[in-house]
């Protein structure tokens, strides 16, 4: 009988964590940015800072769309 060994996955489990704590600190400073109104004021709002945040949330649906497997992306 075979014994067989098991992976030595700790270089991916280190590549893992390192990922994740760049999509983490990515999320919060998107955090930031969001509680501060993008660093915009509400009187100086216009339709190209509706359109480049209408960018953003589309960039990010893919993400989780992918991520949590919604929309084309569902099984």
């Amino acid at each position: 009988m075979t014994t067989r060994r098991a992976a030595d996955n700790s270089k991916a489990l280190d590549a893992f964590i390192t990922a994740k704590a760049e999509i983490d600190t990515i999320l919060d400073r998107l955090k930031a940015l969001s509680d501060d109104h993008f660093e915009t004021h509400p009187d100086e709002i216009h339709w190209g800072h509706v359109g480049t945040l209408q960018h953003y949330a589309g960039l990010l649906r893919q993400i989780t769309d992918s991520a949590l497997k919604e929309g084309e992306h569902a099984a």
